[in-house]
């Protein structure tokens, strides 16, 4: 045996202990992410199953709401977060994050199964939440008040997709009948109360016991959100901080999300990867101007 077969064997000796020492230690590695209840139904708990199988990397995941999920990441206390926002223009403790679009979902209102309305038009929703519409009769249902609840705050992931894209307005006060702390309890209620009604994402609506709602004769349909016909759809997103401790792993992960066998994890889901439909992003110039359109007719 040669000195350079010998040299060449230790080398490789050296580079195969180095890479299953690598592997061993991403085994044991465990990622955090906190965020919002609709990513986590969506596609993250699915993705994260699927990502600690093939890697053996762990991922916490916990609750918290969008703007838990942008804040921790930026403050370094989370290595990933979910949000269905985007971040507030300003607002410091956002500033460290930097937000993955991953997945499409879509604003549904949602009403018990018994209630006999089945569509909704943009101006009725703006007429409910303005409080000018409040009896079921007013929609073609029974003659009955209508339980309106809403999120607490305005800058809950839904309460601000909503202000953005129905009303044009951060700031647009509801007259809400009743207000609830996130959107499990808010969803929950609907499934209890024939005359209430609000508004959640299709990825949490489509595991609760609701019915959603068409919006303007469209259904909130995997088909038609992809082809961008149903109305009310906007990102979710991952939230990372590129100078987190744990970010070069954190971005295997994004890589995973959005490589074929990720992409094909969240269409199982019934969600649409963000990649599938990346005409959507033009699309949603044409969501705002419609929403400022309705604001300067109505108001």
């Amino acid at each position: 045996m040669t000195r350079f077969t010998i040299a060449a064997l230790a080398a490789g000796l050296l580079l195969g202990s180095s890479l299953l020492q690598a592997a061993e230690e991403a085994a044991g590695k465990t990622l955090t992410w906190v965020g919002c209840g609709i990513s986590k139904k969506a596609f993250m708990a699915e993705l994260a199953a699927a990502y600690e199988k093939k890697s053996g990397v762990k991922i916490d995941i916990q609750g918290g709401g969008a703007t838990r999920g942008i804040r921790e990441v930026a403050a370094k206390n989370a290595d990933m977060g979910g949000t269905c926002r985007h971040k507030i223009d300003g607002e410091a403790k956002e500033r460290g994050a930097s937000l993955e679009p991953v997945a499409w979902d879509a604003l549904v209102v949602i009403v018990h199964p018994d209630n006999p309305v089945d569509n909704i038009t943009f101006d009725q929703i703006r007429g409910i939440y303005l409080g000018k519409i409040t009896n079921w009769k007013e929609l073609g249902g029974n003659d009955a008040p209508i339980r309106l609840l809403v999120r607490k705050g305005k800058i809950s992931g839904v309460g601000r997709a909503l202000r953005k894209l129905v009303f044009a307005d951060y700031n647009q006060e509801f007259k809400a009948t009743e207000v609830m702390k996130s959107s499990g309890p808010l969803e929950k209620a609907v499934v209890e109360d024939v005359n209430a009604i609000a508004v959640t994402g299709i990825s949490s609506a489509r595991k609760r016991k609701v019915k959603n709602l068409k919006l303007d004769g469209k259904e909130p349909t995997y088909d038609n959100i992809r082809a961008g016909e149903y109305g009310l759809y906007r990102p979710l997103y991952l939230a990372v901080n590129r100078h987190g401790k744990n970010a070069e792993e954190v971005d295997k992960f994004i890589k995973f999300a959005h490589s074929a066998e990720g992409r094909q994890i969240i269409r199982n889901n019934g969600t649409v990867p963000y990649l599938d439909a990346l005409k959507l992003v033009l699309k949603q110039v044409e969501q705002e101007e419609r929403a400022n359109e309705r604001g300067l007719y109505q108001n």
